[in-house]
């Protein structure tokens, strides 16, 4: 029997530290499984799909940039994530077919459960899948009010609208306005992309900047507030949260997240 496998699809996808993650997982609870990662550009993500509801060994996949809104079309929808959340980051093989779903506005949550956003300024940059999911959990902390930095501003404002949140749309390459929170969903600052140079002075004392890129772990924007004395959150901490959740459609059994402290070492090394 062919050994059992999911992946992360995405372009480009050489970065992703999923396979390490999952793999990890793998091996921590002795699961026969493999954790692979597959270049998949947009015009080839229709074949793609239609290969893989073949394969029988195949369990599903995560997904990233290009793909989280465009997948929508190709898998069944039973949770309702194109009505939720607009965009969906992992897909699961199951007796019925492919479904999708989002991972993303949990893992994205996870830092932050125990920090109050009510009331709170926040600003989010970049209008993507990973925005979709960011924007659906803002919803559900009673924030005060969202600066969505986007380069269509249309496609932004609508973005706010369909999540109810009160706010305002500004182009991405403009100053960072004052907040409680910032949050970059772009791949701005990612290796491979242009790197901002952001002026984090405008921000609330005590502000908390996250930025949910990871390759690299320190991007421009949490270096600029580190350095001014800001608390940060990486993208390992959402990349981690989501990749429990879709470890355990996948393979049946919960991420063992007693050794996330064993797991960073290795994301960071």
């Amino acid at each position: 029997m062919t050994r059992p496998y999911a992946e992360v699809i995405g372009d480009p996808i050489n970065h992703s530290k999923s396979p390490l993650i999952h793999n990890f997982w793998i091996e921590k609870l002795s699961i026969v499984a493999d954790y692979r990662k597959t270049k998949v550009v947009i015009a080839e993500l229709p074949q793609f799909i239609a290969d893989r509801r073949k394969d029988e060994a195949w369990r599903g996949c995560n997904v990233t940039i290009p793909h989280k809104v465009a997948i929508m079309d190709l898998v069944d929808d039973p949770g309702k994530v194109r009505e939720s959340i607009g965009a969906m980051n992992t897909v699961l093989k199951t007796n019925n077919g492919l479904i999708g779903t989002n991972t993303d506005a949990a893992g994205f949550y996870a830092p932050l459960a125990d920090i109050d956003l009510v009331g709170a300024d926040v600003v989010v940059i970049g209008s993507g899948g990973a925005a979709h999911a960011v924007l659906f959990a803002l919803s559900r902390c009673d924030v005060r009010s969202v600066t969505l930095m986007a380069r269509n501003a249309l496609k932004a404002a609508a973005l706010l609208a369909r999540f109810g949140l009160k706010g305002k749309v500004s182009l991405i390459s403009a100053a960072l306005p004052p907040a409680q929170l910032v949050v970059n969903t772009s791949p701005l600052g990612m290796d491979g992309y242009p790197s901002p140079k952001w002026d984090v002075s405008r921000l609330s004392a005590g502000a908390i900047v996250y930025d949910i890129v990871y390759a690299p772990l320190t991007t421009p924007l949490i270096a600029a507030a580190e350095d001014y004395g800001l608390e940060t959150i990486d993208g390992l901490e959402m990349l981690v949260g989501q990749a429990a959740t879709a470890f355990e459609l996948f393979f049946g059994q919960a991420a063992p997240r007693a050794f996330d402290a064993e797991l960073r070492q290795k994301l960071l090394s």
